[in-house]
């Protein structure tokens, strides 16, 4: 059984698209093809001109550290580690100089400044997010890949993360995809991409 049938799909380099349908229609599973997490059967994924079918795991790991952003429903931050330290880990294995002070001013940027030090136990689930967000966003990547990001929060929270999603000042240029329910959230993209049954359905 296959999750994905003949999706083909392009995004403009700086574009943002919400991706739709219901659960178990694909979309998720698509964005983790997107992510270089989930490899197709068949069929070819560039990212930003490059292959990745044709990269073993350690070169797609590298890639993706540096040029692929994803923020996911449940925060996925280091339980162990500071919001401080959850940016800046990534940084560090990319090889990245300053690790630490680029870590904080992405912090600072969507507006945790007066947060760096504390665990994400201490933090609310907006916080958490907004640290997935800085930690995804501090690579400087060319694509970001949002999963359900206001998912897990309440209203007012959600729409203080969409605002940071889409700002542009936030994502410096990068290519957006984001994997919705919230039509209202997915209506601010450029574009809104629905799918149905793992195809990307043209009837609507």
């Amino acid at each position: 059984m296959h999750i994905l049938r003949e999706v083909s799909l392009a995004i403009a380099s700086g574009e943002a698209v919400g991706i739709v349908g219901q659960s178990g229609s694909g979309k998720s599973t698509l964005l983790m093809v997107l992510a270089g997490l989930e490899r197709p059967d068949r069929g070819e994924v560039f990212i930003d001109g490059v292959l990745l079918n044709g990269l073993d795991e350690d070169r797609l790991a590298k890639f993706r550290g540096r040029r692929v952003g994803v923020v996911f429903q449940a925060f996925h931050l280091i339980p162990t580690m500071t919001a401080l330290e959850n940016v800046a880990a990534p940084l560090e294995l990319a090889g990245a100089r300053e690790a630490l002070l680029k870590a904080e001013a992405e912090l600072a940027r969507v507006g945790l400044a007066d947060r760096l030090h504390h665990y994400p136990a201490q933090l609310s689930g907006g916080e958490q997010q907004r640290v997935a967000l800085a930690r995804a966003l501090a690579p400087r990547p060319a694509v970001l890949l949002a999963d359900e990001p206001t998912g897990n929060l309440d209203e007012a929270t959600g729409r203080a993360i969409a605002d940071l999603l889409f700002d542009p000042e936030t994502r410096r240029g990068a290519t957006f995809v984001l994997v919705t329910h919230d039509s209202a959230l997915a209506q601010r993209c450029d574009r809104i991409v629905r799918m149905r049954s793992g195809a990307i359905d043209f009837s609507v």
